[in-house]
């Protein structure tokens, strides 16, 4: 269960915790089919209406902005003076709580993440999104669309919003040399023990599986979210080994920045966003893409399947994406844009490079956060993988 992860808004609430351009015209080889899995039979709007005058969202901190945070961040205000539809959002504190507020039907759209969409799809919560009504989603990278988080046998679930890599952080004075292996918190852990930091989700079990997948092959592992119980019992081993070297596991950015900066954390999984943040502040860090990949999160505005108000739920989603709102939310949260135009738009000039937007070919070494399903994602039949919750069950465990 991911929890906050905006930086600037959460320093508003800090109290809260986070839980190349070649290419990126080039269609997505990857495949977006859930082998076996088969949501109910619901059909997405065929053409918008009149809007109703409201629309009511679950989001992540710093997604939905009004000014009232920050004066300088408001794409909500515009947003209703052109639609007319005023704006009510509940800010959710982990994907559990986006399902199960979706599941009160008092909302018409959220913005899921990948541990979350699957669930939302298979229990009928949220419907297919015509794309035909998102005019921006024309211009969204075609690394995002018909994936397998926000896609099932090539019908879209929802509109991509951005992306962000889980990258490797260390310190650069205390460790050497630097690492270009996930290597130096697993099976070399024992290096920096109580001074290794790792992200407190179940998810976080994805990424030991990335890990196995290039060190033991013999596992046969294709899709760190698509695991047997062989290669989840190997995951989970690992993970239970590393706890030993662990001193802290973050789910509050704060926490992390100044865990590197007093020295108590030497290396870790980080964001890009932090690792910035934690540089300006005077930590000697540095973050890396591990040779063997990494995983990642890229969130969908999805539409609930009872919303009361969907005319209003998709000219948002079109706003949310279009190239110079989408480039104030990517700067303002810490991730790269969705929509390929964004990068003109934002005031940085750097920021899509330093985030990556534009580099299909970066992006192509991250497995993005999927909810774990029985249906083995990775297309095996024939076979159970383990479901989420067992992931939730087993990292409790992993705690101790």
């Amino acid at each position: 269960m991911r929890l906050y992860r905006s930086f600037k808004a959460t320093a508003a609430v800090c109290s809260l915790l986070l839980v190349g351009a070649c290419g990126m015209f080039a269609e997505s080889s990857t495949s977006s089919s859930s082998s076996g899995f088969n949501p109910p039979d619901i059909e997405a709007q065929s053409k918008l209406g009149p809007t109703e005058g409201q629309v009511n969202l679950v989001s992540w901190a710093g997604y939905v902005e009004d000014g009232s945070s920050d004066p300088k961040a408001d794409w909500v205000t515009p947003f209703e003076k052109r639609t007319g539809c005023q704006v009510h959002n509940k800010v959710a504190a982990s994907s559990d709580e986006m399902v199960k507020l979706m599941k009160s039907g008092s909302y018409d759209a959220l913005s899921a993440s990948g541990d979350a969409s699957l669930r939302l799809i298979a229990s009928g919560e949220v419907a297919p999104v015509n794309t035909d009504l998102v005019p921006n989603y024309e211009d969204v990278f075609f690394g995002l669309k018909e994936q397998s988080w926000n896609s099932v046998d090539g019908k879209a679930y929802g509109i991509p919003h951005g992306r962000g890599a889980n990258l490797l952080m260390y310190n650069t004075k205390e460790v050497s040399p630097s690492p270009m292996s996930w290597s130096a918190v697993f099976d070399d852990a024992s290096k920096y023990k109580g001074q290794v930091t790792a992200y407190d989700s179940p998810i976080y079990i994805a990424d030991a599986a990335l890990y196995l997948r290039e060190t033991r092959p013999s596992l046969d592992i294709e899709n760190p979210y698509a695991l047997d119980q062989e290669q989840f019992d190997a995951a989970v081993d690992l993970l239970k080994k590393q706890h030993a070297d662990v001193g802290e596991y973050w789910s509050d950015y704060l926490k992390e920045i100044s865990s590197f900066k007093s020295g108590d954390s030497v290396i870790g999984t980080t964001w890009q966003v932090i690792a910035n943040l934690a540089e300006s502040e005077g930590a000697k860090v540095k973050a890396v893409l591990p040779q063997e990949g990494a995983t990642g999160w890229s969130d969908t505005w999805m539409i609930s399947a009872k919303a009361k108000h969907p005319n209003c739920a998709y000219k948002w989603m079109d706003w949310i994406i279009s190239p110079k709102v989408n480039a104030q939310v990517a700067e303002y949260y810490g991730e790269a844009p969705a929509n390929i135009k964004s990068c003109d738009e934002t005031s940085d000039p750097a920021f899509c490079d330093t985030f990556h937007a534009t580099d299909e070919g970066y992006w192509k070494d991250i497995a993005f956060w999927t909810t774990p399903i029985e249906q083995c994602l990775d297309g095996r039949e024939n076979i159970k993988c383990v479901p989420y919750a067992k992931w939730v069950q087993a990292w409790t465990e992993i705690k101790g």
